[in-house]
């Protein structure tokens, strides 16, 4: 009787174990026909992922791990990024840097930070690689189910409230995100900010990540409700060239996208160091002719004052 009952009152994941292993004696497999090359090794051997020898990892990370509030976390976790997205007449300029860091380790130079969510939908990435490739990912399958569900394609807005709430579920427990998704919709180009606490906002201009102060000098400077598509593409390409040149977690390429009312395109990437020296190119438009750098654009010319010629 109680083998009978145990059958039934235990876990989905221990029954498939158990029919697994039933499976293996009747048919004579012995444990190398069911490694890992044969898809069951894991199931057969009840293995599981290992978790901190402490009573709730959530909370050890929450007490241990880098928080504004407590400064003196045993566990800094560094993140390095640029990246930035600014709503104007003509649509959205979503511009990124592609570099990733470990702390002062340059993990990769060729990381893509934009998520492309739908074709009317995208989503940049900064914080913790793995969480906001996982969520937006996981964004662009509830968009597309919305469209099946309701007949339309999702707003910018519903998206961007999706993911804060989903999100915010998960608040206090390691999740590292600062994005913005971006799209053009019924009403229009819209950008909204969502970060892993849940915070959501809307506006005409963001920029997240360790180099977005230097983006923010040359974004304030040069941004205008009425710029032309030339205008607001070069803006986007010197602010993530700023932050690459002055930051030392930024850089490497630029990739570059613009949202229009039938979607978004990639632009082109352009790399830091050329600009500095030579530009975007000479067939780029509304791009300065030669390099960006101050030493490059000053070249021949000084700053201090001539000698006085006696009479």
């Amino acid at each position: 009787m109680n083998s009978f009952a145990s059958r039934f009152i235990a876990s989905s994941a221990e029954n498939e174990i158990r029919q697994a292993k039933a499976m293996a004696e009747e048919e004579g497999l012995t444990d190398a026909m069911w490694g890992s090359d044969a898809g069951f090794g894991s199931l057969v051997t009840g293995h599981a992922f290992n978790v901190p020898a402490v009573p709730d990892p959530s909370a050890f990370l929450r007490l241990h791990t880098d928080d504004h509030a407590d400064p003196n976390c045993k566990i800094k976790i560094q993140h390095g990024t640029t990246t930035l997205a600014f709503r104007y007449k003509g649509g959205v300029i979503v511009a990124v840097d592609s570099r990733a860091t470990a702390g002062s380790y340059i993990a990769s130079g060729t990381v893509k930070k934009v998520i492309e969510i739908n074709p009317y939908l995208l989503g940049t990435m900064a914080g913790g690689a793995a969480d906001c490739q996982y969520w937006e990912t996981y964004l662009g399958i509830q968009c597309r189910l919305h469209e099946l569900r309701n007949k339309e394609r999702i707003s910018v807005s519903a998206a961007s409230k999706y993911l804060s709430n989903l999100v915010y579920s998960y608040k206090g427990m390691g999740l590292s995100m600062g994005t913005m998704i971006c799209g053009w919709d019924k009403t229009g180009p819209a950008v909204f900010y969502v970060d892993s606490d849940g915070t959501r906002l809307k506006g005409d201009l963001f920029s997240v990540g360790s180099g977005s102060t230097f983006a923010y000098g040359v974004l304030d400077q040069g941004y205008s409700w009425d710029m032309s598509d030339e205008e607001a593409q070069e803006l986007g390409r010197r602010s993530i060239y700023a932050a690459g040149h002055r930051d030392a977690f930024s850089g490497n390429t630029i990739n570059l996208y613009h949202v229009q009312e039938d979607g978004w395109k990639f632009i082109g990437n352009y790399d830091v160091t050329k600009m500095h020296y030579e530009g975007p190119g000479p067939d780029v438009p509304g791009a300065p002719v030669g390099g960006y750098g101050y030493d490059v654009r000053t070249h021949g010319r000084f700053s201090v004052l001539p000698t006085a010629v006696p009479a």
